[in-house]
């Protein structure tokens, strides 16, 4: 019964991440703590999640060149030794119970930023100032330290590739077009879930069967929400969903 549930569980979330654009991660993770998972299982497990659901994602944009490998290249230079060194830093613990509460409370700060990032989108997008070759290459040392920061953070929560990938090519690539934003971040996304996936299950907190059920609930789930999307209006549902992310967040931060 609990395998059907789960099912449920990731239609839920293919739906918002069809229907609003926004990660997996943000909504998955607290809603697994929900369910009563500890928090290194839903985060390792949403990893895994997170690599596998969005990887015909990368190709699909790939393919209608939406992706900048260059910036992308960059920033993954940054984030994938970064979560590599956060997993064998987590690793040095002798069980996850010693870890347990530096990843909620991380994972309270990630939230809340995600929920501003959401909040504030089109803010950032109208205010994006003109850009230059110079800023451009300035742009690229930024974002290969911003994805250094990145890299740890979403290893330790599995939220942030998503929402904050997308805000923080806004902000410092001002003149890509939206669905190179996308594409570039979701190319991003892929091999750093991935990455930081495989690392929890060397940890051994990836839950197989709990992964397999959300895989099967949640990819038909994000096709039918993209297809609904135009019938929904996203002025409604994004700030429901930033307001719900903002009370995890803060819930996890001081509760």
């Amino acid at each position: 019964m609990d395998f059907i549930w789960y099912i449920m569980a990731g239609s839920l979330v293919g739906l918002a991440v069809g229907i609003t654009g926004v990660g997996g991660g943000s909504i998955m993770t607290p809603l697994l703590l929900m369910f009563g998972f500890p928090a290194h299982i839903a985060i390792g497990t949403d990893l895994m999640y997170a690599g596998i659901a969005k990887s015909t994602g990368v190709y699909m944009h790939a393919k209608k060149k939406h992706v900048n490998w260059r910036i992308m290249g960059a920033m993954a230079a940054g984030s994938l030794p970064s979560s590599l060194i956060t997993v064998f830093w987590l690793s040095q613990y002798d069980t996850p119970d010693f870890y347990q509460d530096i990843l909620t409370s991380t994972l309270g700060v990630m939230l809340v930023a995600t929920a501003f990032v959401i909040i504030f989108r089109k803010k950032l997008l109208s205010s994006r100032p003109n850009t230059t070759l110079e800023s451009h290459h300035k742009s690229l040392k930024y974002i290969f330290f911003a994805g250094i920061v990145l890299g740890a953070l979403v290893t330790l929560t599995s939220v942030g590739a998503g929402a904050l990938g997308t805000a923080l090519l806004m902000l410092l690539f001002p003149s890509m077009a939206a669905k190179n934003i996308v594409g570039t971040d979701l190319a991003h996304a892929v091999p750093l879930t991935l990455t930081a996936g495989i690392g929890h299950v060397f940890l051994g907190n990836v839950d197989y069967s709990l992964l397999v059920a959300l895989l099967i609930g949640s990819i038909p789930a994000i096709y039918v929400g993209t297809h609904i999307s135009t019938y929904v209006p996203n002025k409604v549902l994004q700030p429901v969903l930033a307001t719900a992310l903002m009370g995890f967040g803060v819930k996890y931060l001081f509760f």
